[in-house]
């Protein structure tokens, strides 16, 4: 089996007295969605920031491709391939849909992003931005403002900014957060088709899209990873039943 894209070995949290991300264990492989699940409280987002570079663990590793990345900082980790999307879009309502996917676009190749008449003019940004939305069925939104989008827009917006990193790994903080059903099922298909382009840790409540795209899932519990496997190996693990899914042990 060739070694994982990331790799996470014993990572502590503190906070305080509270251990927020307690001895984690956790791998994501080359084409896989690894969902990450817990309740509230569990850490979840305590975890992706430390990936992400925005949190300094207290203790163990953090591998991309191989290569530890804890002490690099955030632009360094998106350097190497790291991307992430957040529970509220971070998105420049103000300016198009275009001009969002191209600024990020520049961004990745070394260029400041407040020149904006720069991004507007050039070809090779824009036809690299038109092609990123088209993947994403955005393309007949190119010159809407980001503003007028609905929230299920704004987020299949996010993502594609996310992906203009030309990210090996890509970090999504709860990407079905405020969507109705077919808002849903439409970043779900979306998902899918990245899942060839991108590996994935996803971090979703939606247990019904996670259990629809997940390839391995890991429970996360008070910071500790309590199981990890795949989704018929979840819905059928008794600790993960009696303290995720709701499941006491009595029986009726």
């Amino acid at each position: 089996m060739t070694a994982p894209i990331l790799a996470v070995r014993g990572l502590v949290k503190r906070f305080g007295g509270l251990l927020a991300t307690d001895a984690v264990d956790l791998d994501v492989r080359a084409g896989e969605i690894h969902a990450l699940i817990g309740p509230n409280g569990a850490g979840k987002t305590t975890l992706i920031s430390q990936l992400f570079g925005e949190l300094r663990p207290d203790g163990g590793t953090i591998e991309l491709d191989g290569k530890v990345i804890d002490g690099l900082s955030t632009a360094e980790r998106v350097s190497r391939g790291l991307a992430r999307s957040f529970q509220i879009t971070c998105l420049l309502s103000d300016y198009s849909v275009r001009d969002n996917v191209a600024i990020a676009v520049q961004v990745r190749q070394g260029h400041s992003f407040r020149f904006l008449a720069n991004v507007r003019a050039d070809r090779e940004l824009r036809a690299e931005a038109d092609a990123l939305l088209a993947g994403a069925g955005l393309a007949e939104r190119a010159e809407e403002i980001v503003a007028n989008l609905s929230h299920g827009e704004r987020k299949q917006l996010e993502l594609v900014v996310a992906l203009a990193s030309r990210p090996r790994l890509l970090l999504l903080d709860e990407p079905m957060a405020g969507l109705g059903h077919t808002e849903s099922q439409q970043m779900i298909e979306m998902l899918r088709g990245l899942r060839e382009t991108v590996a994935m840790l996803l971090v979703e409540h939606d247990m019904d899209a996670v259990f629809k795209l997940a390839d391995r899932i890991s429970v996360l519990v008070y910071g500790r990873v309590i199981a990890t496997g795949s989704p018929d190996d979840i819905r059928d693990h008794p600790e993960v039943r009696k303290a995720y899914l709701g499941e006491g042990d009595e029986t009726c």
